[in-house]
């Protein structure tokens, strides 16, 4: 299962592998690269993604995006 979130207005995506959840870059053409600078925690619940997200990458944060938000 792949779920989407915009990251502050970058498209990223994560899914879980082999009891590992993988970060990706999500690309306006459909490309998808892999982020290997973030770990997240294996036992993070689906539910506490987006906070993850949101406190690791909370400097990117705007007035046009102030927060990250789900998208599927």
């Amino acid at each position: 299962m792949l779920i989407k979130f915009n990251v502050f207005g970058k498209l990223m995506s994560i899914r879980q592998q082999d009891n590992q959840w993988l970060l990706y870059n999500e690309s306006d053409t459909g490309l998808r690269s892999r982020v290997y600078d973030v770990v997240i925690p294996e036992d993070l619940q689906i539910s506490d993604l987006c906070r993850y997200l949101d406190d690791i990458y909370h400097e990117h944060s705007s007035a046009k995006y102030p927060r990250v938000q789900q998208l599927s």
